[in-house]
């Protein structure tokens, strides 16, 4: 089939070569425009740029849909189908009815249930057992289109949303040659979505990544997975010199021992840091000191030695 492929980061790149791997005719890709990152604050292309400029396929990286320029330009491919990957960008009307059968779009979670920008996080921070992807007829509404194809996966105490989501990156890249084979043949079914069950993942804010040790250790476990890697739940440490340093927890389990304190004390056992929570404690097991690289606990409290006791903040 002839199509525009529409996604920026990671998440979006297994689809992409997937798509070139089964001989679809990519007339261009949809990127957001370089933006700039790192210590020289030096224009990065997106990861979906990369891969594309590797297979010398034409990239266009509008900052809307807005113009009549760009919504021509797009008209202009003759498309069989538009596939939309984490694109980060909205797609008015004129964009979405352009191709011969519309923008399918690849949604990391099981709809309803959390449409919006942020669904792989949301569904860990919540504690839900199970996610999925789904291949999505976009629509004018966010993320109400009818379902195309459907696939589940489960959410293990060791996720983070880094891991799942390059889970279900390949899992949703692997459905789209299949979906694209029924598109062709016209037996692709779409069914609407069902009424009740709405949730919506909200856009992770800096505000939410900061850890509340009051609450349920379950609760904190999942609130540290979910916003782990990025952008990082995060508390703050007195070090030796007293000096306040932040650190961000990359990684958590339950523990099956309970210790006496307020919430947020600090327990050192030889080579582990529990910390309480209201009902239990929460072993801390891969930490990142503010400017430092992402360390197990064992070389955290070599280089950083803590008394126990104190009550993080």
């Amino acid at each position: 089939m002839r199509l525009a492929f529409m996604g920026t980061p990671q998440f979006a790149v297994p689809s992409l070569s997937e798509l070139i791997a089964n001989g679809h005719d990519v007339a261009a890709v949809y990127t957001q425009p370089p933006r700039r990152a790192g210590r020289g604050q030096k224009l990065q292309p997106s990861p979906v740029q990369l891969l594309a400029e590797v297979h010398g396929l034409e990239i266009r990286t509008p900052s809307s849909f807005r113009g009549e320029d760009v919504q021509s330009a797009f008209a202009d491919l003759s498309l069989d189908v538009a596939i939309v990957v984490a694109y980060g960008l909205i797609l008015p009307a004129a964009i979405l009815k352009a191709p011969q059968h519309g923008c399918v779009n690849l949604h990391g979670s099981l709809l309803p249930r959390w449409r919006g920008a942020a669904p792989v996080q949301r569904a860990i921070m919540a504690g839900d057992r199970e996610t999925g992807v789904q291949l999505m007829q976009m629509e004018k509404g966010l993320d109400t289109g009818a379902i195309l194809l459907s696939e589940t996966v489960p959410i293990t105490s060791t996720d983070t949303s880094g891991t799942l989501q390059e889970t279900l990156s390949h899992i949703g890249a692997s459905l789209l040659p299949r979906a694209l084979a029924a598109l062709s043949r016209g037996k692709l079914e779409a069914v609407p979505q069902q009424e009740h069950g709405v949730l919506y993942a909200d856009k992770i804010v800096p505000a939410e990544a900061r850890i509340d040790w009051a609450r349920p250790v379950r609760e904190v476990d999942w609130h540290i997975r979910g916003l782990s890697p990025i952008p990082g739940a995060w508390f703050e440490i007195r070090a030796a010199d007293g000096e306040r340093v932040r650190c961000k927890v990359l990684m958590s389990s339950v523990s099956k021992s309970a210790f006496n304190g307020p919430p947020g004390t600090l327990v050192r056992s030889d080579d582990r840091l529990l910390v309480t929570c209201a009902d239990a404690a929460l072993s801390l097991e891969r930490i990142q000191r503010s400017g430092k690289s992402i360390q197990s606990i064992e070389e955290f409290l070599r280089g950083f030695p803590v008394a126990a006791g104190q009550v993080l903040a």
